[in-house]
């Protein structure tokens, strides 16, 4: 939307977004069509698209004169018909967090429009016709570096709403940047899931010819319609061709490239399955998978109230970075390797050290104080060094366990939602959802 100080510059004259306008300026003349605002930005920029396809902004301050030339022309899309439902066919409600995937690009104007309606959907992805009967709408429309305990909570109860519809699996798309944080949330707060529900994203925006957007999605719904899988996981790009997904599990995957198309990879552990719709084939690679059945859904919900935090240990700490969080009610420390920090008086250099353990053991009188490895892969092993050792004695917990920071950080936030606080401890070493497993697997991240 434009501010009212420039919608003043049209003197009530009919002029909408789409239209071929005249704007005197300062020293010139511009005709080229009047592009969309977004919400961030300039909000008193004119933004006009030339007859070349490039973009100027004009500020309102240097604007002489506004004319219309003439009207926006309707694009001509696709005409959908009514949806009828397939009785064959497994029913599948997507629902929208936001993120790329369900863009579509105006290549008269060059804007981005979010699709949500299943009609919207089915234009931009027929593939799914054949697949199942697709239900959509909008439950958010955000950024997913914005998502905040509150939406793990609104997510959960409008799958519950699907759930009891009786739907046969549930697609979420999602910003990827935090999209293995959100998976783990619902993992967590959604006990007795007997149906799946799956997370998507897209990597690459739709607007560009290497999107990911359509096979991550039309796979997940592949997927969920010929498979027996119950539970949340994540479905993105297995490497860089366009035909292969991974199916991901909740709690043990993490985004680890920021911009490849297969950034997600699972953790010391496999992915659940490989799924390509354009062949007709899903492969479980998971030893074992939960399965559908008829079960009852409970939801456990976050306390949106909570403080929780993410200390990440690094070389010259000060005891003050840790006492910073002593208003919080839980922190995860991400130390280094097996799960150390610097806590150790070696020389005259590390006097702060032994300020540091204070500090931590302060906060274990205070809260839960969790340990994770900034290493990824791998497993804590706090008894082999003093470090380790002294650390845990100071009242720090999670030894032994291979659960990335990020899933560390929602379990230990979800158990003190649900959880006694003198129950948190033992907990957090306990396997509740997948996230602990008895034996670390390693598997390379990436083929270069």
């Amino acid at each position: 939307m434009y501010s009212e100080e420039l919608q003043k510059l049209f003197k009530g004259k009919r002029i909408e977004v789409g239209d071929s306008i005249s704007v005197k300026a300062e020293g010139m003349e511009v005709i080229g069509e009047l592009m969309p605002r977004t919400d961030v930005g300039d909000a008193d920029t004119l933004v006009i698209k030339l007859s070349n396809g490039y973009n100027i902004g004009i500020s309102k301050k240097n604007v002489k004169e506004i004319t219309r030339v003439s009207p926006a022309q309707k694009s001509a899309g696709i005409e959908v018909p009514p949806i009828k439902k397939n009785p064959k066919l497994q029913t599948i409600s997507i629902l929208h967090t936001g993120g790329t995937i369900a863009s579509k690009v105006d290549y008269r104007t060059g804007g981005v429009t979010a699709r949500f309606t299943p009609q919207e959907i089915l234009e931009m992805f027929p593939e799914l016709n054949g697949i199942a009967n697709i239900e959509s709408r909008l439950i958010r429309n955000m950024w997913s570096e914005d998502m905040r305990f509150a939406h793990y909570n609104l997510m959960a109860q409008e799958i519950e709403k699907e759930v009891k519809k009786g739907v046969d699996g549930i697609i979420i798309t999602h910003g990827t940047d935090t999209m293995h944080y959100s998976a783990a949330a619902l993992a967590f707060a959604l006990e007795g899931l007997s149906v799946p529900v799956m997370l998507v994203g897209a990597q690459r925006s739709s607007d560009r010819g290497s999107t990911d957007a359509a096979s991550n999605l039309i796979n997940a719904a592949y997927f969920i319609a010929n498979s027996d899988f119950a539970g949340v996981s994540i479905c993105m790009h297995e490497n860089s061709s366009d035909d292969v997904c991974l199916v991901l599990p909740a709690t043990k995957t993490r985004k680890m490239h920021t911009s490849r198309r297969d950034a997600f990879r699972p953790i010391n552990t496999t992915a659940i399955a490989r799924v390509n719709y354009k062949k007709n084939e899903i492969s479980f690679i998971a030893k074992d998978h939960a399965k559908r059945g008829k079960g009852k859904l409970a939801l456990k919900l976050f306390n949106d109230k909570l403080r929780v935090g993410l200390l990440k240990t690094h070389t010259n700490m000060y005891a003050a970075e840790v006492s910073a969080y002593n208003g919080f009610d839980g922190l995860v420390i991400e130390g280094f390797a097996l799960g150390h920090a610097q806590i150790n008086k070696v020389d005259e250099f590390t006097e702060e050290h032994p300020r540091i353990l204070a500090a931590i053991s302060d906060l274990c009188k205070r809260m839960p104080v969790v340990m994770a490895s900034q290493c990824i892969y791998g497993r804590l092993q706090m008894d082999v060094y003093s470090t380790g050792r002294d650390l845990q004695a100071a009242g720090v917990v999670g030894n032994l366990d291979d659960m990335t920071p990020e899933t560390t950080f929602i379990k230990l936030a979800w158990l003190l939602s649900n959880f006694k606080k003198e129950e948190v401890a033992k907990l957090m070493t306990t396997s509740l959802r997948g996230e602990i497993t008895s034996r670390s697997e390693y598997h390379d991240t990436f083929l270069m």
